[in-house]
């Protein structure tokens, strides 16, 4: 019996073969998975919501509640933990075989932290919206603050030209020439250049 490493494609090709010549002969996409579905033997659901431990069977170790302190919840799991890893330490010194027990307790206090951390990440997602939202505010004013500055040694430059065209001794044109390269070179030193800066 002959085998091939890869198997067909799937037969909804043959649907399409007149798209170009009449795009509406094609079916239409399916509509998109609402609810529950089965992927690879597993059931997933639309619906991004972080199961409590109880639907995951996992005690839940921290009290429930609207009002939990993330913080001082963490805190206590992570000293029970390393409470834990001591005396699985010492039982493994001193009690081989009773060590699994200590395991399952390290286990849990873990799958509560990891909870407690997944409850967390749509408060780190906004303050993490809110901070590059922040950063693009703060961008945004500097270049308009740079535009300005622009402006200004443009405003300035143009005067400065329109008063050489009335002098007509070279010397006194080369003082103002100077003189306007100075104000730019300390205008650079003093970080108020007029030129947009690289970010």
């Amino acid at each position: 019996m002959a085998t091939a490493t890869y198997p067909p494609p799937p037969p909804y090709y043959r649907l399409y073969k007149n798209y170009l010549q009449n795009p509406s002969s094609a079916p239409e996409p399916p509509p998109p998975i609402q609810g529950t579905y089965v992927l690879f033997g597993s059931n997933y659901t639309t619906d991004d919501v972080l199961p409590s431990l109880e639907e995951q069977g996992v005690r839940q170790l921290y009290s429930k509640g609207p009002n939990l302190d993330f913080k001082k919840v963490l805190r206590s799991l992570n000293r029970e933990l390393q409470l834990h890893i001591l005396e699985l330490a010492d039982v493994l010194i001193e009690r081989p075989s009773q060590y699994a027990r200590r395991v399952e307790d390290i286990s849990l206090i873990f799958k509560n932290l990891h909870h407690l951390l997944n409850s967390l990440r749509p408060h780190q997602a906004r303050a993490t919206l809110v901070h590059i939202l922040e950063l693009q505010i703060q961008r945004r004013k500097q270049a308009v603050e740079d535009i300005k500055r622009y402006l200004i040694f443009i405003e300035l430059k143009a005067t400065v030209d329109l008063k050489l065209e009335s002098f007509e001794d070279p010397a006194t044109v080369y003082v103002i020439d100077v003189c306007v390269l100075l104000f730019t070179t300390l205008m650079d030193l003093a970080d108020l250049s007029p030129w947009p800066r690289e970010s």
